[in-house]
């Protein structure tokens, strides 16, 4: 069988056992696109050429075994594979850290044009997780120092890994703390993508969502108590002209019920996604510092 009647087949099978996409691609031929060049470590620049290769019985019996993982126990193809991309880079993943796929990946490729006054010297990716957002920006700010922190380990652990892979050790540095604990700097620009989903709305995600960490989805307070920290926290280690920018997702209505009144600068996404909002050093004093 080629490839390519492999993918076509296995996007089928997909489609009809209700596997649920939205961990790395949006329907079920990309979906078999990526479990299938994955497994057998295929190059996505040679889709064309490896189209047409013809598949061997070793290899169809790998990729059967995987395909059963897929449909029959709902794990996502980053877990099955062990990698995910984002921002145009490879990340080790695993159920350690949430596979990553925030929309802050469009920010970071249009380096938070036009959201910055100036080159961020310093940035913090506050609840790193895998650390696919602050090593991305790394990536994109090659001048820029930059921190990850998370207050679990085994994330950080992950998060190393994915740092020395892309050669960053002595740029980014990864640092244990349950949010601003242990942090000492000041940074011009803090990234936060933190647990937001309401244990209700949990209640009713897809399968696929069990294979992830909880403590890295629920939040407390309509998926909230953690957001209000940071909000209440973060002009103390932002600069002068620092900015945070911050994923709530499905609770940013809950959190504009909350706060009304509060200068929320909402970004729109060419390639889908809601819920991330800008706010800056200044605001976030004048607004949230008292409230806390």
């Amino acid at each position: 069988m080629k490839l390519e009647e492999y993918v076509q087949e296995l996007s089928k099978r997909f489609a009809d056992n209700e596997v649920y996409f939205g961990h790395g691609t949006e329907n079920s031929y990309d979906e078999a696109v990526y479990l299938v060049f994955g497994v057998l470590g295929l190059d996505h620049n040679d889709v064309i050429e490896n189209l047409s290769r013809e598949l061997t019985k070793y290899e169809l019996d790998i990729l059967e075994r995987k395909a059963e993982q897929r449909i029959g126990n709902h794990i996502p193809v980053a877990y099955i594979i062990g990698e995910a991309w984002f921002a145009g880079f490879k990340f080790f993943s695993d159920t350690r850290a949430l596979i990553p796929r925030s929309p802050i990946a469009e920010l970071i490729e249009n380096k938070f044009e036009p959201l910055l006054e100036e080159h961020p010297a310093k940035i913090l990716d506050l609840c790193t997780g895998s650390g696919c957002i602050g090593i991305a920006t790394a990536k994109y700010f090659k001048d820029s120092q930059v921190d990850i922190s998370d207050n679990d380990r085994t994330c950080l652990n992950l998060a190393e890994k994915n740092i020395a892979f892309h050669g960053l050790s002595g740029r980014v540095r990864p640092i244990l703390s349950n949010l601003f604990e242990n942090i000492t700097d000041k940074y011009d620009l803090i990234i936060c993508n933190p647990p937001y989903v309401s244990k209700e709305e949990y209640d009713d995600l897809p399968n696929e969502y069990s294979h992830e960490p909880c403590s890295g989805l629920i939040s407390e307070d309509s998926g909230l108590a953690v957001s209000k920290r940071v909000l209440y926290e973060a002009s103390e280690y932002l600069s002068k002209n620092g900015r945070l920018v911050m994923e709530v997702g499905f609770s940013d209505q809950e959190l504009v019920r909350c706060y009304p009144s509060a200068p929320f600068l909402w970004l729109d996404f060419d390639r889908g996604g809601r819920g991330v909002f800008m706010l800056t050093a200044v605001q976030l004093a004048e607004f949230f510092q008292d409230l806390n």
